[in-house]
């Protein structure tokens, strides 16, 4: 499979595709899509020993303010595959800055035809906030122990921010 023909979704910004790069809960290790190979790449192992807290993945065929794809947080019930893709919506983003520059991550939850369990989540609100809080943590803490790297969390946005997000990467990625 490449990722190059994941389309980035069906009715964009409200229903869009997402590439699993991490599963949630899995070990300490940053994998990336390697865009000229098609396959994940380890990218790092992460010095804090440190689990994802949700599944982490990217918007196929977009581009973010750092160059990347537009990140995002995926809520399951359970761990999804590296290297799936699961149709999603989302509740919201947070907005991080690390030493790249502007690094948002939106946050969302699997499309409600594909996982009926998170179609009460409606929004940030709507997530507990334990979940938001080891988010919040999981990023401020995680490249700790890297030199030269930081992060600092901005905070929450809601729905509107998130899928501007989604537009605007679209847009740049069609440059």
């Amino acid at each position: 499979m490449s990722f190059a023909n994941v389309p980035a979704g069906k009715d964009l910004p409200q229903d869009f595709n997402v590439i699993i790069e991490i599963p949630a809960q899995s070990d300490p290790v940053k994998y990336e899509a390697d865009k000229d190979l098609g396959l994940l790449v380890v990218d790092r192992f992460v010095g804090t020993g440190m689990r994802y807290p949700v599944n982490y993945g990217f918007i196929p065929q977009t581009l973010s303010g750092d160059g990347d794809p537009v990140d995002v947080l995926v809520i399951t019930p359970f761990p999804l595959l590296a290297g799936s893709v699961v149709r999603s919506r989302a509740l919201g983003m947070l907005q991080m800055t690390d030493e790249s520059g502007v690094d948002a991550k939106l946050i969302a939850v699997p499309h409600d035809k594909v996982c009926p369990m998170t179609a009460n989540l409606k929004s940030l609100d709507d997530v507990p906030e334990y979940l938001k809080d080891q988010i919040k943590h999981f990023f401020e803490n995680y490249k700790a122990l890297e030199k030269g790297k930081w992060v600092k969390v901005d905070g929450w946005v809601g729905i509107e921010a998130a899928h501007k997000e989604i537009t605007e990467g679209v847009a740049n990625f069609r440059k």
